[in-house]
């Protein structure tokens, strides 16, 4: 009996131990961290020949912060809230009367320092070969770096879940943001990116601007 009762709490620990590890193996999303492999081809998507190879064309627009009524739970206590202006990381927003710039102007330095926002947006075309390299099958990562910080929107949406490595979101001052556009892209494939960049320290109200020190595309073969 002895014998009987000690197994059965092992094998009670055991699904204890397994049944959340299977949870949590369900819920982290798989597509929201880079490989961290050598790329086969990378381009810098600071130059313009990369944007004639992407077909991509950069729009930018400043947002502004603007009073809205709280929420409603809240709205005793707090009859007033704020938010940004535009709201510009869906894929279906119209930026076509934003200005366009090139591909080398993303390292101009945007905003008069303290609190300052601005948008920057592009559509990448996947082409079918860079230098004799197939794209077919490789992964596709955004690897940039926003003085000071940026959040970047992915085909529409923030890639983000609460207490998982979320590159989509702000990494820290200056760092790297690394993002896996496509598992396995294919040729032709349309990736709608959006980046927000934010001065900081905010709480500083920093006297720097907003620009790009670096920003290029990684194809990691399959």
């Amino acid at each position: 009996m002895r014998i009987v009762r000690q197994s059965l709490a092992r094998w009670t620990l055991g699904i204890c131990l397994i049944v959340p590890a299977l949870a949590f193996a369900q819920t982290e999303p798989a597509s929201l961290v880079a490989p961290d492999l050598p790329a086969a081809r990378t381009l810098s998507l600071m130059t313009s020949d990369a944007s004639a190879i992407l077909n991509a064309e950069w729009r930018v627009m400043d947002a502004r912060i603007v009073e809205v009524p709280a929420m409603e739970r809240e709205v005793d206590t707090w009859p007033m809230a704020y938010d940004i202006d535009p709201h510009a990381g869906g894929s279906d927003y119209d930026d076509s009367d934003w200005p366009v710039i090139t591909a080398e102007e993303l390292s101009t330095r945007r905003g008069g320092g303290r609190i300052f926002f601005t948008w920057y947006r592009t559509t990448i075309t996947i082409p079918e070969t860079i230098d004799g390299f197939q794209t077919a099958g490789s992964a596709v990562v955004l690897d940039l770096t926003v003085d000071d910080y940026c959040e970047v929107w992915v085909n529409g949406e923030l890639p983000r879940q609460a207490g998982l490595p979320s590159p989509g979101t702000i990494q820290g001052f200056n760092v790297p943001a690394r993002i896996l556009l496509s598992k396995e892209t294919t040729p032709g494939e349309k990736i709608a990116i959006a980046v927000f960049g934010i001065n900081g320290p905010i709480s500083l109200t920093p006297l720097n601007t907003v620009w790009f020190r670096q920003a290029k595309l990684e194809f990691i073969a399959p």
